[in-house]
């Protein structure tokens, strides 16, 4: 049940913010094998001014933060975060240098899933 939060500055088309939605979609797919009806993301946008990197406000720049269920190796999750990385340069034309992943293995007895109950009690 990968959840999926991304937070990029104001300002990209409602084509750009799809183009993203469908292809941080099809990343974590592709690079984890997460069942498509599993996978949940939230596009924020965030005002220029309130985004300061490298000592610049209102640089661009995009932050994915990524929780997965934990039991997720090494190569799957550096595969997650290329993939993810491409998706967000290629939906808003952003340099790579610009994004950020981060992930956070969720344990199983901390992830709520379908009808309100663990990840662990619904055997995942």
């Amino acid at each position: 049940m990968p959840i999926l939060n991304v937070q990029i500055l104001q300002g990209h088309s409602a084509a750009q913010k799809a183009a993203l939605l469908t292809a941080a979609s099809n990343a974590v797919v592709e690079s984890i094998a997460a069942p498509l009806p599993s996978v949940r993301i939230v596009l924020q946008e965030v005002p220029a001014e309130n985004v300061i990197v490298a000592g610049e406000i209102g640089k661009r720049m995009v932050r994915v933060d990524v929780a997965l269920i934990e039991g997720r190796d090494e190569a799957k999750k550096a595969a997650l975060i290329a993939a993810l990385n491409q998706a967000v340069c290629t939906s808003i034309d952003i340099s790579g240098e610009d994004v950020r992943v981060l992930i956070r293995d969720v344990p199983k007895v901390d992830m709520g899933v379908a009808n309100g109950i663990s990840a662990k009690a619904a055997g995942r």
